[in-house]
């Protein structure tokens, strides 16, 4: 019983965060729906005039004064129609405004979750609430204008009815709870079921994107037909999902089609006989039934609570999202230093499990630091944490005496570099890639980047050199890298982190790079995540992590006497000569 209502407690915050988001969307699109307001508050006062102005009309022929009753007609239909081509341009403005204002909120959101938080949801889940999601609430402001002017009109429709005619109109108002009960269960059914069918799509672009970013492993490991089934396994709960819909759709659209018929009848027959005893005139016969339509254009709304209720859907889950807590920015400056880089007490955990545990380390300033250790040991988490691209969980990451936790980003961005094992080329050309968030450095400091990690010759081969599109240079995965490389080095920052930066790196060009960590940004500090004793053995200090701990730090020298330290480097086959140390001391070459 308390899981049932754990669930529905959820739910129901759930259901907050989504109308909370609905309500601001509708406020930062308020001027172009503010137009179309007016516009369809016009169009509905036309259309509340017409039953009248048409039963005059009629009237008007029977008596012989039909040229006055077409004029008047003529101006209402007129204004109907210029109230609707001006709803119509300003709807659309006003649901392409929300659309982009959405969708920058939810991107502003995602990029300053981190690491960490980015991770929460896959990257298909992101993209779908992004790109759909996003679209779909962005719609509700002008499904509700046009449902409460549909309402107003309808209001309207029945005080012109009682007006009319008391009779017919009592007759209409005893009907209406009934319709309005259905409607409302409706709306309730169809949100549950919206929300399944989104979430199904979306684990389906899930796959998809898995699949797609995995093409050459599929088609070399000829697994295609294999990786179609399993991509298409949610369309299962997609149909399942769609089928609901259906039934609940079908359900509610025979309740109202039978009942619609129903009410117009028994006012058209209540009128009907006012007619015969005399009681009213042919024409407000006519406007009876004219107001009377609508009247029950509340009923009519059907589509617009469907898209609602689709709307409702989809703002939960991109609320989901603006809901995950992003780590708060720092307003201090960093002060000047040689980028010492300390770890006090810092834990970060995953799901319960420790991925650091209370690590307490020193990073020399101006040092070259190697993080070794198996996978899973936690060095990437540590080297992320340096920068402040996640937060622990518990602890304080200090650079020279200061918790970056409290730096300005955009100090703490200009004092921090980075390069990856998977760099992403960002800002254009291949210039604009090494220069991405320094745009204000100039094309030499970008060609000495380039020349010291040995891929200023590689660009220069290509076409358009410098000027080569990024998202169409024929690179090769070491070439990526060392482009990476040159992004972090160009920036000469007092702390540079290489997060498994050279893996893809042929021996001897590896050897050259770290030639160039080692002498050419001497006197900056330097945190690299190694897998290759050659990487470690011209290190400073390593610094080795064992399960989320610090199993020990020291030279590479110092702690090559340790088997299992040899172990983590068993691939690595080029031996030197090494110290002295009774067993098996012998160490790869120190470059």
């Amino acid at each position: 019983m308390s899981d049932q209502s754990s669930g529905e407690s959820r739910q129901q915050t759930r259901y907050k965060q989504a109308d909370s988001l609905v309500a601001a969307t509708v406020r930062r699109a308020w001027a172009p729906l503010a137009v179309a307001a007016m516009s369809s508050l016009v169009a509905s006062a036309a259309a509340l005039a017409l039953p009248a102005v048409l039963a005059a009309a009629v009237d008007g022929v029977l008596a012989g004064r039909g040229a006055q009753a077409a004029w008047q007609l003529g101006l209402v239909l007129a204004a109907m129609v210029c109230a609707d081509l001006m709803g119509a341009l300003a709807g659309a403005a006003s649901t392409a405004s929300a659309t982009s204002a959405l969708r920058l909120r939810f991107t502003i959101h995602v990029l300053a979750l981190g690491a960490t938080g980015a991770r929460t949801h896959p990257v298909g889940e992101l993209v779908n609430r992004l790109v759909n999601n996003t679209a779909t609430v962005a719609s509700v402001p002008l499904t509700l204008l046009s449902m409460a002017t549909g309402f107003i009109a309808s209001a309207g429709g029945v005080v012109a009815l009682l007006m009319t005619d008391w009779r017919a109109g009592a007759v209409f108002l005893v009907v209406v709870p009934v319709a309005s009960i259905i409607m409302r269960l409706f709306v309730n059914r169809l949100s549950g079921l919206y929300g399944a069918y989104q979430e199904a799509q979306g684990r389906l672009a899930d796959r998809l994107t898995d699949a797609l970013a995995g093409i050459r492993t599929v088609r070399a490991s000829g697994t295609v037909d294999r990786e179609i089934t399993r991509v298409l396994v949610p369309l299962a709960d997609l149909s399942s999902a769609g089928h609901g819909l259906w039934r609940a759709q079908a359900r509610g659209v025979w309740q109202l089609t039978l009942l619609l018929p129903l009410v117009e009848v028994l006012v058209l027959a209540v009128a009907g006989l006012g007619l015969v005893d005399g009681r009213l005139q042919p024409g407000q016969l006519l406007s009876v039934a004219g107001y009377t339509a609508l009247g029950l254009g509340f009923v009519g709304q059907f589509d617009g609570l469907m898209g609602l209720a689709n709307s409702r859907a989809a703002a939960q889950r991109v609320a989901e999202v603006l809901a995950l807590p992003s780590p708060a920015p720092g307003t201090r400056p960093l002060p000047a230093g040689p980028g010492a880089l300390a770890f006090r007490g810092v834990t970060v955990t995953h799901e319960g499990t420790p991925l650091l545990d209370s690590i307490d380390l020193d990073i020399p300033a101006g040092a070259l630091t190697a993080l070794v250790g198996r996978s899973g040991a936690g060095k990437t988490t540590l080297a992320l944490l340096a920068g402040r691209l996640m937060d622990p969980d518990r602890g304080t990451v200090l650079l020279d005496g200061q918790d970056i936790a409290v730096v300005h980003p955009g100090g703490l961005r200009g004092a921090v570099a980075y390069a990856f094992e998977r760099p992403m080329l960002l800002g254009g050309d291949l210039a604009s890639a090494i220069t991405y968030g320094n745009p204000e450095l100039n094309g030499d400091a970008v060609r000495r980047a380039a020349h010291a990690v040995h891929v200023d010759e590689v660009i220069r081969r290509l076409p358009h050199g410098y000027r080569t599109p990024a998202d169409t240079a024929p690179l090769s995965g070491g070439e990526l890298q060392r482009l990476g490389l040159a992004r972090a080095l160009v920036r000469h920052a007092r702390l540079t982190i290489l997060d498994d930066a050279t893996s893809s790196l042929d021996t001897v060009t590896e050897a050259k790079v770290i030639r160039t960590l080692v002498e050419g940004m001497r006197g900056l500090t330097r945190l690299v995540v190694a897998h290759r004793a050659t990487t470690a053995a011209r290190a400073d200090l390593v610094v080795w992590l064992d399960n989320g701990q610090i199993r020990a730090q020291g030279s590479h020298q110092a702690l090559w006497r340790d088997p299992a330290y040899r172990a983590l480097f068993a691939s690595d086959t080029e031996p030197i000569s090494g110290d002295s140390s009774g067993e098996d001391s012998s160490c790869p070459a120190r470059l």
